[in-house]
């Protein structure tokens, strides 16, 4: 497959070098995905979010070299290379982008995502994860029952990157963190209703947040 050589902040070689897995779905992982010195400038232009949760980036400030890197990601190549990993077209299929900057305890138990989703990928970007934090690292998990019970892990550090493919058995979460945890979720919708119907009800639930939670943006 032929890639841009011009500069850029996403790095798609680990992706292109990756090793896909089948076990227990379709998934795969790299790291340096970004520009090691890229990140002050990444960091400066992170949207302002003073609340956990994913938030639709149509709805947040584009800036900057995260608006930079936020276009690579809306591109061609990175879905291409994925459809190749992954054995699913998403090269005609709509993206909704989100993103986060901190988790709540709560977030990131064990779930499989609705069908309206064919694959969803995660870059990370934190400058460091302790060795010894187990909470927050994303886990590709063979059951719904225990986090023990996992596939593959990835730290959240800046520059990796997780992408899976939707199936029935797609199961998948991290153990419980509080804090800090900045990642940019990219997912494929099967059809411009699932992503219109999405993008609504994530515009509604920002709104109630943001009328309940002053100045929480």
């Amino acid at each position: 497959m032929h890639m841009n050589t011009n500069p850029k902040w996403l790095k798609l070689e680990p992706l292109a070098q990756a090793v896909p897995s089948r076990d227990p779905y379709p998934h795969v992982m790299a790291s340096g995905m970004l520009e090691s010195d890229s990140a002050g400038a990444l960091a400066r232009d992170f949207p302002y979010i003073k609340k956990p949760g994913f938030f639709p980036v149509g709805l947040l400030k584009r800036k900057g070299a995260f608006d930079a890197l936020l276009k690579e990601l809306e591109g061609p190549e990175i879905a291409a290379l994925l459809s190749d990993k992954l054995g699913i077209d998403l090269r005609d299929k709509p993206r909704m982008i989100t993103v986060r900057k901190w988790s709540a305890i709560q977030d990131g138990r064990i779930h499989n995502d609705g069908e309206a989703k064919i694959c969803t990928s995660l870059i990370y970007l934190n400058p460091e994860w302790k060795d010894g934090e187990d909470g927050g690292r994303f886990r590709v998990l063979k059951s719904e029952k225990s986090f023990d019970d996992t596939a593959a892990e990835s730290a959240p550090i800046y520059g990796n990157f997780v992408a899976f493919k939707r199936t029935d058995n797609s199961w998948h979460g991290h153990k419980p963190f509080a804090g800090e945890r900045r990642v940019i979720q990219v997912t494929w919708l099967r059809s411009q209703e699932d992503y219109d119907r999405k993008f609504k009800r994530g515009k509604l639930s920002m709104f109630l947040k943001r009328l309940l939670l002053k100045d929480a943006y």
